[in-house]
């Protein structure tokens, strides 16, 4: 018997198990788009029915529209999250290139304390933040959010980017230096290049739980004018009376930016992904 015929049940158990895994997950996703074009009464009796012509309703999406600023509310995560994301790339992958290509005394604590920064989730110093925030004059506005997330998502990302970076050939960082490149050119020109599929990795998991946070928001920049787009669905949600419609047609246009994402960088996130299990 061949090779090929001993590894075809494993291929065919893997398969089934992440197709299981993918059904779960895209299972919640497709509940919530599907019930936000559905009239109010369809929800609750057909909830896992697809939109029928007598059930089909758009009054989520108008509803979201024309109450609220939904348009501000997306243009803040945006904001938030594209600034958040920027720094943390940047000044992550420096700390990550310094870590891996120069020896100091402390390395290696140094890379240990980084780390914790994975171990121990940043809501637990949300008291400290907040007083530091309202002594610096930033409660309610976006930089407030910006410096708390970019602080969230740098251990993360110099943890991953420090093992990718350890993999660029000295051969041809020297040679960069042979040629006169600086250090910085040979961060940026070089070595940068060659981990952009980590890079996108980490970008896309530091991205979701900014995205999709509604923690920092409600504490530290909950006026009207600062709002994110998860705080501003829970304008829809009452003690009383929820308008689901609402609500729904909310989160699946919060989802579409996530999907975007995804499809933009899905080659490099594989990449990045696979190669870190090869090595």
């Amino acid at each position: 018997m061949s090779k090929a015929t001993h590894s075809l049940p494993r291929t065919i158990a893997a398969h089934a198990v992440l197709i299981t895994y993918t059904v779960i997950a895209l299972f919640p996703v497709v509940v919530i788009i599907i019930n936000s074009m559905k009239s109010r009464n369809a929800i609750f009796r057909t909830p896992l029915s697809p939109p029928t012509p007598e059930t089909f309703d758009l009054v989520g999406y108008t509803t979201v529209l024309a109450q609220g600023d939904f348009f501000l509310y997306f243009q803040n995560s945006f904001i938030v999250t594209v600034a958040s994301l920027f720094f943390v790339l940047l000044f992550g992958a420096m700390a990550a290139f310094a870590l891996a290509e120069y020896r100091f005394k402390g390395n290696t604590l140094m890379g240990l304390y980084l780390a914790l920064g994975i171990m121990i989730p940043i809501r637990l110093g949300t008291v400290a933040i907040l007083q530091l925030m309202v002594a610096s004059g930033l409660v309610n506005t976006l930089t407030a959010l910006i410096l708390v997330y970019t602080a969230q998502g740098l251990p993360l990302c110099v943890f991953i980017l420090s093992e990718f970076m350890k993999q660029v050939s000295d051969d041809l960082k020297n040679a960069g230096r042979i040629d006169g490149l600086s250090e910085y050119r040979i961060f940026f020109r070089l070595v940068l290049p060659l981990v952009r599929p980590a890079m996108a990795t980490v970008a896309v998991f530091t991205m979701i739980p900014i995205w999709n946070d509604l923690w920092f928001p409600l504490i530290l920049a909950p006026s009207e004018a600062t709002k994110t787009v998860t705080l501003g669905a829970q304008l829809f949600i009452g003690q009383y009376v929820t308008n689901w419609n609402a609500v729904l047609a909310a989160l699946s246009l919060a989802i579409l930016p996530v999907l975007v994402l995804y499809l933009i960088f899905s080659r490099q996130l594989i990449r990045g992904i696979t190669s870190g299990a090869v090595k």
